[in-house]
């Protein structure tokens, strides 16, 4: 079931992964909304910059691509001179200057899918915002009712009940049913997102929460699965015990 301690089976080491995880995450994602609204209001202008690049850092020189004008009908950047001027992360409190830089180079920033607290953009866009919801829940599932099953797969569909899941397992299906269960998370967001890229669609702020949600709900279960699963807490592969008593065999 889970981790084997004095002959008998636990989940401590399961609880503390799913919570390490939620933690880490819950913070920075707190940090996003403490932040605007403790700094001085208007501080933060509209922003609109690139994903995995720093755009502002500085307002000239190395990192400053943001602050120029990019120019309004472009899908990336903006004029930000109108936008309410150059914007430097670099020159804020260090806590505030790395709330600001992990958003800088992680998302778009584009002010339109932006919320902003105290007239001050967040540092990440609602896409990610949802993302980052959805793997704290998930790795908060994970933590009260996840289990070390020796394999990624197996641990991931440990949070069902076994009578539940026992279908997958006489058919041996289980790592189809984790796909498949990653597949409704993420797809609805890559739909969403490549759509937009490709067309004139835009989609909505309550539409990007949504389908980030579900999308970080299934990285959150996933990650805690695999950084759960590990052999070396069972002396061998029989001691895993799986629904519909399947045996693991190991290759």
């Amino acid at each position: 079931m889970g981790t084997l301690a004095n002959g008998r089976f636990e989940r401590k080491r399961e609880e503390k992964i799913g919570r390490i995880i939620a933690g880490v995450i819950g913070a920075y994602l707190l940090l996003i909304v403490i932040i605007p609204l403790v700094l001085p209001t208007n501080s933060i202008p509209e922003l609109s910059g690139r994903a995995n690049q720093f755009d502002y850092a500085t307002q000239d020189d190395w990192a400053s691509w943001g602050n120029n004008d990019n120019g309004e009908n472009s899908k990336v950047g903006h004029d930000q001179s109108i936008h309410g001027g150059d914007f430097a992360w670099s020159e804020l409190n260090p806590v505030a200057a790395f709330v600001y830089a992990f958003g800088d180079l992680n998302c778009h920033q584009k002010h339109t899918r932006s919320w902003e607290l105290n007239g001050n953009q967040l540092a990440m866009c609602t896409r990610d915002i949802g993302i980052m919801l959805g793997v704290v829940v998930g790795a908060l599932i994970w933590s009260r009712r996840g289990l070390n099953r020796w394999t990624t797969r197996d641990s991931f569909l440990s949070i069902f009940q076994d009578q539940t899941i026992e279908d997958f397992y006489h058919k041996d299906q289980r790592l189809l049913a984790m796909i498949g269960l990653c597949g409704i998370g993420l797809i609805p967001m890559a739909i969403d997102g490549f759509t937009q890229l490709l067309t004139d669609y835009e989609s909505t702020n309550f539409i990007r929460v949504i389908t980030g949600f579900g999308a970080g709900l299934v990285a959150g279960w996933w990650f805690s699965a695999s950084f759960s699963s590990r052999s070396q807490y069972f002396e061998g592969p029989e001691q895993v015990q799986l629904p519909a008593n399947a045996k693991l065999v190991v290759k």
